[in-house]
């Protein structure tokens, strides 16, 4: 029940309008929602309907033209610049499509990096590192450079990386669109076993309705507005749970 859930993001009344020329365009037009902590969320919507922009709302990159976003208590849209970055690398996790790995680095060194802009000292931020890439299945690629993994791989890193700064909220744009269809269903499910068992909310952006379906709920956006918010019951039993061998597996 919704009222035994805890809020971890509440977002009321959120415009973002930008002037063209003497046109107003309303990329977020009045939207109203609420997460709640362990809830695998996914924003979904064309190009253009304000996904994007909603998610950048929601990470602090950009400030609403009006309305509220609460997360973990805070109103993150009265935060300057400074506490906002702050706020970021102490609350927050970021799963890109493109991965974002460095390739100078191997796997250990990428999850370990956040780390170090919090002042971990080397031994305790690589042994951190390692606890992650063990959970995402990569033990066999811990000394690999970025560029001798495969997609599926670098993105199981990119989790690792994710996850290893302990955020309240992970922020996930797009993170399978360069990724094949077997390696998707197994980066889904990873995610979703990592929400329950890590207790994360996770807030995933895509256009594919098919990836929607692997989260706790849908939120449907059209021009800028939430059309549908759709609850998933059971998805996990839909698809193969992914086992280790699946993880270590080296052609994805």
């Amino acid at each position: 029940m919704e009222k035994d859930k805890i809020p971890m993001i509440q977002v009321k009344n959120l415009y973002k309008v930008y002037k063209v020329g003497n046109t107003k365009v309303y990329a977020l037009n009045g939207v109203d929602f609420s997460i709640y902590k362990g809830e695998f969320c996914a924003i979904v919507g064309p190009s253009g309907s304000g996904k994007s922009t909603l998610l950048n709302m929601l990470a602090g990159l950009e400030k609403p033209s009006k309305g509220e976003i609460v997360i973990g208590g805070n109103h993150i849209e009265k935060l300057s610049e400074n506490q906002l970055v702050s706020f970021r690398r102490k609350h927050v996790g970021f799963i890109f499509q493109s991965y974002n790995l460095l390739q100078t680095m191997n796997a250990v060194e990428n999850v370990a990096l956040p780390l170090s802009f919090r002042g971990v000292s080397k031994k305790a931020r690589n042994e951190k590192a390692k606890e992650y890439i063990k959970l995402v299945g990569l033990e066999k690629q811990m000394k690999h450079m970025a560029n001798e993994m495969s997609g599926g791989q670098q993105q199981r890193v990119g989790i690792a990386r994710a996850l290893a700064v302990n955020p309240q909220i992970i922020f996930a744009d797009e993170p399978t669109g360069n990724l094949d269809s077997k390696t998707t269903r197994e980066i889904l499910s990873l995610m979703q076993k990592i929400v329950r068992e890590q207790n994360q909310t996770l807030v995933m952006v895509t256009h594919d309705t098919y990836i929607a379906k692997f989260a706790d709920r849908q939120f449907h956006i059209v021009d800028g507005k939430i059309v549908k918010i759709e609850e998933q019951h059971h998805i996990e039993e839909q698809y193969h749970e992914v086992t280790k061998e699946d993880m270590e597996h080296e052609v994805w």
